[in-house]
């Protein structure tokens, strides 16, 4: 990967995702990072995403409604509930619930997992 040029906007961008959890839309971290950067684009916010993404510095999480962002690359896994869509970190031990076959013979870079139910709010 090669190194990304200094953009304060950038920064802002990326700082406002390490500093959040709720895992929000573009257009949600736009709102953010607009309070500080009054100037910034929503284009600019999503040039931003995207490029932050391709150099693995945040996740994107696909859902059905949008994408969100998740600032925090640790190994960890999301729920997103069926009903208001909201998306969560779940911790999970993945040995819990993959194993290999012994006999398989590629190489993993990476993987995937995503819970889908009813958040405790919507639930009740």
């Amino acid at each position: 990967m090669a190194t990304l040029r200094h953009s304060n906007q950038r920064d802002a961008v990326l700082k406002d995702l390490q500093a959040r959890y709720d895992h929000p839309t573009a257009e949600e971290v736009y709102l953010s990072v607009k309070k500080d950067f009054p100037s910034i684009s929503l284009a600019t916010v999503y040039r931003n995403l995207k490029l932050l993404e391709s150099e693995g510095l945040i996740l994107k999480i696909t859902t059905g409604d949008s994408d969100r962002f998740d600032g925090h690359t640790h190994n960890h896994y999301h729920f997103t509930c069926n009903q208001c869509m909201k998306v969560l970190d779940v911790d999970v031990d993945s040995a819990d619930f993959c194993t290999l076959p012994k006999d398989f013979d590629g190489v993993i870079t990476g993987h995937s997992l995503m819970f889908f139910g009813l958040c405790s709010k919507c639930k009740n």
